[in-house]
């Protein structure tokens, strides 16, 4: 019989929640990735968890084991309708999901939430070297608080259509504002001398929201860069929610070329994270 393991990623509000169905040739197979929403975590796990395996026909029989990770998974003493649950710290997690989206096997590997978290990961055979490099409070948070704050908007839905009428003329000091030439030691003129250092008083709500995606999205990028640089690689993964943001993926397709990365956004990457989890050894 063909047997599943489950991951669960557990945030504050958020849970996702993915599976991985062993076959007899020993390959496993990727169960499409869900999400819930709900008012606490504990609601959100047994949430995912009973719509993840009604609509993927699973009874209780077929699952092996739960590999939790996320803040929310200490909310889980005793294991899920008596199935073993193990923990697998975050870290590993986003590492080993972000070389098996992208099929690397070595990157710098961004995990961008409600703030950031980079890694250098490498696989060495049939395992994993994960080393946590740092991060930043800039994030997804940082996103929707000063769009709240600015704008009266907190739905990151709305402030990407916000956005997406924006114009960073409007707000952001760029080399071409400074410099009669078309690069600048090098720097081509398109990219941010000051984040919001020419915000116009005629800034429409659109080039503020553009803004500040603009801002979060170039932050995590430089700090990506440098760790990119000091571990000798050029390829950087970006995984977790913003990368469903169009105004913040835009800014990843326009900055690698300049500073000599690659900056992949593989299928499925807000799912990054639960996906290692999810395979995860020990």
């Amino acid at each position: 019989m063909n047997r599943t393991v489950i991951g669960i990623d557990v945030g504050g509000t958020t849970t996702k929640i993915v599976g991985f169905r062993k076959k007899d040739n020993g390959e496993k197979e990727l169960i499409a990735p869900q999400f819930v929403r709900a008012t606490d975590p504990l609601t959100s796990i047994y949430g995912a968890f009973g719509k993840f395996t009604a609509e993927n026909g699973l009874e209780i029989s077929d699952i092996d084991r739960i590999l939790m990770t996320g803040a929310g998974s200490s909310r889980i003493k005793n294991g899920i309708y008596n199935l073993p649950c193990i923990s697998v710290p975050e870290f590993s997690g986003t590492g080993i999901g972000g070389l098996y989206l992208s099929g690397l096997d070595e990157a710098i590997v961004v995990s961008m939430g409600t703030g950031t978290a980079i890694n250098h990961a490498k696989r060495i055979g049939e395992s994993y070297e994960i080393k946590y490099l740092g991060g930043t409070g800039v994030g997804g948070g940082t996103l929707v608080g000063l769009s709240k704050k600015m704008l009266g908007v907190d739905t990151v839905e709305h402030i990407e259509q916000l956005a997406m009428t924006g114009n960073l003329d409007n707000v952001d000091l760029r080399i071409k504002d400074i410099s009669h030439n078309h690069s600048y030691h090098g720097i081509g003129e398109d990219l941010t001398a000051a984040n919001f250092g020419k915000l116009s008083d005629m800034a429409t709500g659109g080039d503020v929201a553009l803004g500040i995606a603009n801002m979060v999205a170039e932050t995590i990028a430089m700090l990506s860069i440098f760790a990119a640089r000091a571990y000798a690689v050029q390829d950087i993964v970006l995984i977790g929610n913003l990368t469903t943001i169009t105004p913040i993926r835009r800014v990843f397709e326009t900055l690698g070329d300049s500073f000599g990365v690659r900056f992949i956004i593989p299928e499925n990457a807000q799912f990054g994270t639960v996906i290692g989890a999810a395979l995860n050894e020990g």
